[in-house]
């Protein structure tokens, strides 16, 4: 099967979002599909990237929200707007109230209470699914295990989203030692390795030297809760032709991936196309689970056998990561990022005229501190 993933560029400044249209099968018979709407105006891109490319009565088969962050679902509102779509995948937190409600540290709500407030807070998310409603969208909650279109999904699992949706920026606080007791508490950790978190998480002070040889990223960096629930998928277009989107997952979410992967025979560290979590934030990624899934750093001027690409606004100085990126290129990937164009991989369909060749970005020399 042929499969095309195009990245549209999404945001300005320190205001990235991810928008990626797919488009699957053969050149006389497709369907398409999108996954993450981006912001607002990305969201109109979309539907004019889509008639533009596929003719105004082009329809979507799948419509897929990776998490309900708003950089992810606000444009989808206007894709749910605009081409006939045929099935909408996104994550219902409220619909886990029930389950969560032991992990939250007041324990007067009630089922009904938890679940009226977490919808009120995700508005972009309620307002997707009442769309979808009266449209007659039928609306699935995506978890590993489930295909959709040419892809598997493979985290994240089920079983974990009430231990996770308690930790989200946008419900009530936690119970944290509730979860610690389940084993799930991603927030903040104790002690001297919270304060190093909490400084590599700060804005760039200054800069270090890093070579091939001498990786500076480092293992045990957190993202939120709500990026570990990033829908990952997983297509499998024959040896060779493997591709892995994660969305904004962290190393709880590829962990998950990898979990999943060996349990099902699905297999790593074959990829023609890895996304780089997040944007190319550190936090997301670290050497033992990137060695997991992309495989062992190569020897030094490897030809990149693999790309990657990075959904990165322009003018933005803390994404991607240096060290992130050269962390791909030292396993043997070629790195692109959007940063205001769209860059497009063919996966057999013919090109367009009016698209340019990519540059890969350079491996460099020196790298964002931590400190």
């Amino acid at each position: 099967m042929n499969c095309e993933i195009e990245f549209l560029p999404v945001g300005d400044g320190c205001k990235p979002g991810d928008a990626i249209v797919v488009r699957y099968g053969d050149a006389s018979a497709y369907e398409i599909m999108v996954i993450d709407g981006g912001n607002l105006d990305s969201g109109k891109a979309i539907v004019s990237h889509i008639r533009k490319y596929f003719g105004y009565d082009a329809v979507v088969t799948h419509a897929v929200v990776t998490h309900p962050d708003a950089d992810h679902a606000s444009g989808m509102r206007e894709v749910l707007d605009g081409p006939t779509v045929k099935n909408l995948w996104l994550h219902k937190p409220w619909e886990f109230a029930e389950a969560s409600r032991p992990y939250f540290l007041d324990k007067r709500w009630t089922d009904q209470g938890l679940t009226q407030f977490i919808r009120k807070e995700y508005d972009i998310v309620s307002e997707l699914v009442e769309t979808a409603e009266k449209k007659k969208i039928p609306v699935v909650q995506p978890f590993a295990g489930m295909h959709i279109g040419p892809f598997q999904v493979v985290s994240p699992f089920q079983g974990v989203y009430p231990y996770f949706m308690p930790q989200f920026d946008r419900t009530p606080d936690p119970d944290q030692a509730a979860i610690e007791a389940a084993g799930f508490w991603i927030g903040k950790p104790p002690g001297a390795f919270a304060t190093f978190l909490e400084k590599a998480a700060a804005k760039v002070q200054k800069w270090i030297d890093e070579s091939w040889e001498n990786e500076r990223l480092k293992d045990g960096g957190r993202t939120s809760a709500s990026n570990e629930t990033s829908v990952v998928l997983y297509g499998d277009f024959g040896p060779g032709r493997r591709v892995l989107l994660s969305g904004d997952t962290g190393i709880w979410g590829l962990n998950m991936v990898k979990c999943f992967a060996q349990k099902n025979g699905l297999a790593l560290q074959d990829f023609m196309l890895v996304q780089v979590p997040h944007h190319g934030s550190r936090r997301n990624v670290g050497p033992t689970i990137l060695n997991e899934i992309l495989g062992p750093i190569k020897p030094k001027d490897t030809p990149a056998h693999s790309q990657a690409y990075v959904s990165a606004p322009k003018d933005d100085d803390t994404h991607p990561r240096k060290m992130v990126l050269n962390a791909f290129i030292r396993r043997g990937y070629g790195v692109a990022a959007t940063q205001g164009r769209k860059i497009i991989l063919w996966g057999g369909f013919p090109r367009r005229p009016d698209y340019g060749g990519l540059d890969n970005l350079p491996f460099s020399p020196n790298v964002e501190d931590y400190d």
